[in-house]
């Protein structure tokens, strides 16, 4: 009887495994950039460049620690939103969130930049490379709403001219603004 039993469970599991490997999310693929965090005087100064306010709903792409998004929430009252692919960069940026006590304002999402639905956006935030900001600008015409405004730490968007552009901790800082007409 106890051999039929293991026999049963090895039967079992050796038709059950396939399954459960079958509905694993399929693994993210690497990071576009390497993890470097935006220094608090350009956080601040990022958050000032777009005028972020209570009504905003902040969307930090490639979110890294979550500190623009809970920079956001702590300082200017907006909610947040980070996206990035890193699962460790997520788990901090909500450990961080919780230190900061403003879980209620912001949440982090791991998700691929490029796929993920920003629609809801109001202010977006970035820090990533000429390459990846040039790749995403379709994504950003399409998906957010005319006024939205954008702000980059230290890249451009190529041939699409920047409305301000400052320096914040010797880096610039680019903002733009959706247009009512679409690119």
């Amino acid at each position: 009887m106890r051999l039929f039993t293991i026999v049963s469970l090895a039967l079992v599991l050796a038709v059950c495994a396939p399954c459960a490997e079958a509905q694993k999310a399929p693994p993210k693929r690497a990071p576009d950039v390497h993890y470097e965090p935006s220094s608090p005087a350009i956080v601040e100064a990022m958050l000032k460049l777009a005028d972020v306010t209570k009504d905003d709903i902040v969307y930090d792409l490639g979110c890294g620690d979550g500190r623009i998004a809970i920079a956001a929430a702590q300082e200017f009252g907006a909610h947040g939103v980070g996206i990035d692919i890193d699962p460790k960069r997520i788990k901090e940026a909500n450990e961080n969130a919780r230190k900061a006590g403003v879980t209620g304002r912001v949440r982090f999402l791991n998700e691929d930049l490029f796929e993920a639905d920003i629609r809801k956006a109001t202010v977006v935030t970035l820090y990533l490379f000429p390459w990846v900001n040039l790749k995403l600008r379709p994504k950003l015409w399409n998906d957010l709403k005319p006024g939205t405004r954008i702000v980059s730490h230290s890249h451009d968007m190529g041939d699409w001219p920047p409305e301000k552009e400052i320096e914040a901790d010797g880096h610039k800082i680019y903002f733009w603004t959706i247009p009512a007409k679409k690119q």
